[in-house]
């Protein structure tokens, strides 16, 4: 409502400053205080520890107005919490058996995702240089498996002049593929250098979930 009411009053290159106030009185701000201790709780307890907790906080909130635990941290941001790849056991995954689990870019397809594709990527690196040169070797490069709609890749490459290519180690190259994009924006929250940055694309290209 608030974005429309804007628009009939013909407002535009400003800032939406009444959005938020409009956010904090709506169901959805309420809906969402309400389990805001969840995730807080699950990670400091683990699953099974925190479940009936998270029931209680949920029910206190629910029927009182009010939380037992007040209003829970995370203690660190998201990206902080990634382990280096020294430090982390490889996962082998099994195949997509079409049935139960499917690969990304057939979901992907599913989300009917589209983006211009002459239009300036909206997935902006701050350093160009940082996915190879600081999260491959010490991350492994975690955004080829965090994202869900595989846009990111380490593509392995012979060098430019095919001459120097013989006998040549490969070298790796970070590539955005940012058609495949359905706007979760977890790189931009999980990427541990905070490299990448989420902007809006142009003409509201994006995933359109018709069955929804």
């Amino acid at each position: 409502m608030t974005a429309a009411e804007a628009l009939e009053a013909g407002r535009a290159n400003d800032t939406l400053a009444q959005y938020q106030t409009a956010y904090e009185k709506s169901w959805v701000a309420k809906d969402l205080r309400l389990v805001r201790n969840a995730k807080p709780l699950w990670s400091k307890l683990g699953t099974l520890l925190a479940l009936p907790f998270i029931g209680l906080d949920l029910w206190t909130n629910q029927l009182f107005g009010f939380s037992l635990f007040g209003t829970l941290g995370h203690g660190e941001p998201d990206f902080a919490t990634l382990r280096k790849a020294a430090d982390s056991t490889k996962i082998a995954y099994p195949k997509p058996d079409g049935t139960l689990t499917f690969d990304r870019l057939s979901s992907v397809f599913l989300s009917n995702t589209n983006h211009t594709e002459d239009q300036p990527v909206h997935l902006v690196l701050a350093d160009p240089a940082i996915p190879i040169s600081l999260n491959l070797p010490e991350y492994a490069e975690p955004a080829q498996r965090y994202c869900p709609a595989g846009v990111y890749e380490v593509v392995e490459e012979a060098p430019a002049s095919s001459s120097e290519a013989v006998g040549q180690i490969k070298v790796p190259r970070f590539q955005i593929n940012a058609q495949n994009c359905v706007h979760c924006k977890t790189c931009d929250i999980k990427d541990p250098s905070q490299n990448i940055t989420w902007i809006t694309p142009e003409g509201g290209g994006g995933p359109n979930y018709t069955n929804m």
